[in-house]
């Protein structure tokens, strides 16, 4: 509030600039007026997790607020700056559902879903397509067609002519359903390959096998034309009991010792993996200051928020240049992946690479 005295002949006098300073003054000092909360997060007790029924199906219980996991060994060195900020619930949602990627000579189409309640919508999709499901694993979330050679509907999705000129390799497409590398979602590939004589089983999956230029774009077309339905169905999902069977051991695991991080293994190709670690940097706001895919390393920049900014005065000069304090490894060890975070050589202040570790994990799975 400004009080003004009028005189004859005189201008107004404001006292706006006492006022001003004792509103600032109570402001800054009005911070300790307010409890800190910050330290009961992290000392709450742990509840007792729920259990439910034998008969009841896991696929439909979720947390609805959940919280965010907090290991024993960061607990003790936790600040109320770097208190986790809550779950963003729509993390577990895909920005755009039904996309179709493409790394490393492999092609998918990335669903937003359960396998159990794609394996029905993929099967109904080969046997509405003229495919037919010769062979099934529920189990391995395999599908195997019949000849699509004798069918019309089949060689048209197929791409193949109406009248072949002398002999024709005969095509068996496979389907493949399996838990993505994200939570709770799903991945879909699509295989056509060259057979010498009809299949009397269930062929071995070869995903990772080279493939062609057409048969890349053949299984393009047919995760487009599968996308395109599964959209029109969303409406009318059903749940396949012989599909909670499959096979849904997690793609990305973290790996502990004493409940400290120690590293996270990737049961994907080196491609593949080197993608998603990039992915979650990004999208975790870490900064990588440099990077070597051949050498399998991220130079990053993992200090505390606060020692990135400029601070209060940010506006009046740039912001501040990433430097490198934690390296960011991958390795190849048995098949598998294997990341590892350490503190950089030059890099004196407090290692928190556990911190990282569990970081990454959570935006990689």
């Amino acid at each position: 509030m400004a009080f003004t005295f009028r005189t004859e002949n005189t201008r107004p006098v404001h006292f706006i600039r006492p006022l001003s300073g004792l509103m600032l003054v109570l402001a800054i000092s009005g911070c300790s007026f307010i409890d800190d909360r910050s330290e009961r997060y992290v000392d709450a007790p742990e509840g007792e997790p729920l259990t439910l029924p034998e008969t009841a199906d896991e696929g439909k219980f979720a947390p609805v607020m959940p919280i965010r996991e907090i290991s024993a060994a960061d607990s003790g060195r936790m600040y109320p700056e770097s208190i986790p900020n809550p779950p963003d619930m729509t993390s577990d949602i895909l920005d755009e559902n039904y996309v179709i990627e493409e790394l490393g000579g492999q092609v998918w189409l990335l669903v937003n879903d359960v396998p159990g309640r794609l394996w029905p919508a993929v099967t109904a999709y080969m046997n509405e397509n003229g495919l037919g499901v010769a062979y099934d694993s529920p189990q391995l979330g395999l599908l195997q067609s019949e000849l699509a050679n004798f069918s019309k509907q089949a060689r048209e999705l197929l791409d193949l002519p109406d009248n072949p000129v002398g002999e024709e390799a005969k095509i068996v497409v496979q389907a493949r359903i399996a838990p993505g590398v994200r939570r709770k979602t799903s991945e879909i590939q699509f295989r056509a390959f060259e057979v010498e004589d009809d299949p009397d089983q269930l062929l071995p999956w070869r995903g990772r096998d080279e493939r062609t230029r057409e048969q890349l774009e053949t299984s393009k077309r047919l995760l487009n034309d599968l996308a395109e339905q599964l959209r029109n169905r969303e409406d009318s999902k059903s749940y396949s009991r012989a599909a909670l069977g499959m096979v849904s051991e997690p793609l990305v695991r973290l790996v502990s010792d004493n409940q400290t991080p120690q590293r996270i293994v990737m049961d994907l190709d080196y491609g593949r993996a080197w993608s998603e670690v990039r992915r979650s940097l990004d999208e975790a706001g870490i900064p990588v200051v440099d990077l070597n895919r051949d050498e399998g390393y991220f130079f990053v920049d993992f200090r505390p928020e606060s020692e990135r900014e400029s601070g209060w005065f940010s506006w009046f000069s740039d912001d501040l240049e990433p430097e490198h304090t934690f390296d960011v490894r991958l390795d190849e060890s048995g098949g598998e992946i294997v990341v590892t975070v350490a503190r950089a050589e030059d890099y004196s202040d407090d290692d928190r690479s556990a911190e990282l570790l569990t970081e990454l994990f959570e935006y990689l799975y």
